[in-house]
């Protein structure tokens, strides 16, 4: 025989339960709407209000605004094309299949949002820039084979400073759009580089060689894999090079690079 009450009980558990999550819900959407009102969310481009129901930190107006690589752009690097020739090309390894990148920075909407997740924090805006960065079109053949993303590591000291590693939270915003898994230790600093920002091209160079290595319990992985290596900026290619060296001497079979940001060389529009 049943106990007296128990069928009662269990009827109103779920009403309860689905009161109870509404309260909840209603107590969020009022704390957010008391915050947004003391502490207006406002755009990381701009300054201005972006507005309670979109969880963003970048307006659609300076999305609107993103100084993106104009067209045509080159099948494998995806540098804007002069004179039907591609001068950007020449820089990538052989074993360097395919690159590509949104914007043009430093300056504009593109180096506004760069430094603000770089260098004020802002790591919310990384979902946004993958977003941007999954929207690029790629050869067939990358789309195809892509094994996993890897990020180019942050030295210690940079590390410490800063509190995360910005190439990191667009790899696995990234991978999440994409469906791929990301490999978070499979290259690692061998020494601590000085910063790339105000080097000239032949320095840059000189203080990333040499500078990586293939962690040793990834190796046996790399082997015959197709990795994508994410950046937030590539200004030379030199620090993306150097991580694809260390990758391919240890076994990888093929790289491409993605980047948010790209410099524009001598030239270029």
């Amino acid at each position: 025989m049943p106990r007296v009450g128990a069928g009662s009980g269990a009827g109103e558990g779920p009403g309860l339960a689905t009161r109870a999550g509404r309260l909840a819900t209603a107590l969020r959407a009022a704390r957010d709407a008391v915050l947004d009102l003391a502490l207006p969310r406002c755009c990381v481009a701009c300054g201005r209000p972006v507005g309670a129901a979109k969880r963003r930190a970048v307006c659609g107006v300076c999305w609107s605004r993103l100084e993106r690589l104009p067209a045509p752009r080159c099948e494998r690097c995806g540098h804007p094309m002069r004179a039907q020739r591609c001068y950007w090309c020449a820089q990538l390894p052989a074993y360097v299949r395919a690159a590509r990148s949104v914007c043009w920075v430093p300056g504009g909407v593109g180096g506004r949002v760069v430094h603000a997740l770089k260098y004020e924090g802002w790591t919310i805006v990384a979902g946004e820039m993958a977003e941007e960065m999954a929207r690029l079109a790629w050869p067939a053949d990358v789309v195809a084979e892509r094994t996993a993303i890897v990020p180019v590591p942050l030295g210690r000291r940079r590390l410490r400073e800063r509190g995360y590693n910005q190439s990191l939270l667009l790899a696995r915003e990234l991978a999440a759009r994409w469906r791929i898994p990301v490999w978070e230790r499979c290259v690692e600093r061998g020494r601590e580089t000085r910063s790339q920002t105000r080097l000239t091209p032949g320095e840059r160079l000189g203080n990333v060689s040499n500078a990586f290595r293939a962690a040793a319990i990834a190796r046996d992985r790399l082997r015959g894999s197709h990795l994508v290596l994410v950046d937030d900026v590539v200004t030379t290619g030199a620090t993306l090079d150097a991580c694809a060296a260390a990758l391919f001497e240890s076994g990888t079979r093929i790289l491409s690079y993605v980047t948010f940001g790209r410099a524009p060389t001598a030239g270029d529009r």
